[in-house]
């Protein structure tokens, strides 16, 4: 949980972001000549990692957890630094709560481990004719502990293989401590998230200045990438247009701008590691009436949502704030036109735990960040969707990145 200081040290973004994103936000226009906005950001450093596990540390021992198994990927990095892929070959930590992680790797691996591996962390090797799970078992013997966590990002034959061959170890849900960490975020990964969302906005807003009759999505998502990569992060859009956009993932029926063509562009770029998710709708040439209407009824949502979203809220309860708007706009029941969520964590994965959807009554913290992206989709017309993301503060929440959406024809606003 962040605590009121960090908050307040947001207030500038201090922490992590340079100088140049408080000049974005004055500039009119990003520019041509505007120069990287990542250039001189502070990374996640040694402190930062450590206080991941020690947070990792005091949630095993709330929950009766004596160690958790962490393979390959997302969680793995999180909490190590360490970047591995997946593969048959089970490789990964076992954190616990007696100290540093203890390693697992193949034998013929080793080598290439060290190259990544914390300096001092022991590592144990199976060759390969011997049980991945058998050694894991060993290690949370050898550590004095008999439950065993598994991270949710475990793929299903380590799953059973630890449960057939870890000899009296009992395996238990590892998410309450890889999702427990990673749900709140520090004000340095705040710091980024913001950052992200402000640099996905600035190239949305100049590359929407260049849109003409006859262009392609492949087109725009070019100009949409290119001003990313000038801003310094890897990043883009998905353009859809027509009546592709009523499908919330686009269709691949192939279509061009022409007038009255509502453009709908979801996309994002990731700083340090650190994901942004902004969709934007506009028409190009001059709106119907319908379009005007829905488009405000979609904002009315997110806006809902975001008033909605405060500490002690239920997660559900942002839905269902945002969905009143839509179905009492006649745009209902359920998922008839809102055809999802309204929103999905984000962080160092676009789409991470925890969820704004119906049934969910996690209760939300302060760091928490989401998407807030309401939309109602018509088929055979045209679809309408908003999103900024959120993070919840003290008192309530605010969007990332600033520059919320002010009409279909001003999808910028100020930060």
């Amino acid at each position: 949980m962040i605590h009121r200081r960090d908050f307040l040290k947001l207030g500038g973004l201090s922490l992590a972001l340079p100088a140049a994103l408080k000049a974005a936000s004055g500039q009119a226009r990003v520019g041509s000549a505007a120069a990287s906005l990542t250039a001189g950001i502070k990374p996640v450093g040694p402190e930062d990692y450590e206080a991941r596990l020690e947070r990792a540390r005091a949630l095993m021992a709330a929950n009766g957890l004596d160690a958790v198994f962490v393979g390959g990927g997302t969680n793995l990095a999180y909490f190590t630094a360490v970047s591995w892929g997946t593969s048959e070959r089970t490789f990964g930590a076992v954190l616990n709560r007696q100290g540093r992680p203890i390693w697992v790797c193949p034998a013929f691996e080793l080598e290439r481990a060290k190259e990544s591996l914390p300096a001092g962390d022991e590592v144990r090797v199976w060759q390969e004719h011997e049980s991945p799970y058998a050694l894991i078992g060993g290690v949370v013997r050898d550590l004095g502990g008999r439950r065993l966590g598994l991270a949710p990002n475990l793929s299903a034959f380590q799953v059973y293989g630890l449960q057939r061959d870890a000899a009296g170890i009992e395996t238990a849900d590892g998410a309450v401590v890889t999702d427990g960490c990673r749900g709140t975020k520090t004000a340095k990964e705040i710091a980024y998230l913001d950052l992200a969302n402000k640099i996905t906005k600035l190239a949305f807003r100049e590359a929407f200045e260049n849109i003409r009759a006859g262009m392609t999505p492949r087109e725009l998502a070019a100009a949409i990438a290119a001003v990313h990569t000038r801003l310094g992060a890897s990043g883009g859009g998905g353009p859809q247009f027509g009546p592709n956009t009523a499908f919330p993932h686009g269709s691949r029926t192939p279509r061009a701008v022409e007038e009255g063509t509502v453009i709908m562009v979801d996309g994002g770029c990731r700083v340090e590691g650190y994901s942004s998710d902004v969709t934007r709708t506009i028409v190009y040439g001059k709106p119907g009436d319908k379009m005007l209407k829905v488009w405000d009824i979609v904002r009315k949502a997110q806006a809902a949502a975001l008033q909605a979203a405060r500490p002690g809220a239920t997660c559900e309860s942002v839905d269902a704030a945002a969905r009143k708007i839509i179905e009492d706009a006649g745009y209902g029941p359920g998922y008839k036109h809102f055809a999802h969520r309204v929103g999905h964590g984000i962080g160092l994965e676009g789409h991470e735990y925890p969820y704004l959807v119906k049934g969910n009554t996690l209760k939300l913290e302060p760091g928490m960040t989401f998407s807030n992206e309401p939309g109602v989709y018509i088929y055979g017309e045209f679809g309408i969707r908003t999103e900024d993301c959120l993070v919840v503060t003290e008192d309530g929440a605010r969007h990332l990145g600033g520059m919320e959406a002010v009409s279909i024809r001003e999808p910028f606003g100020a930060a």
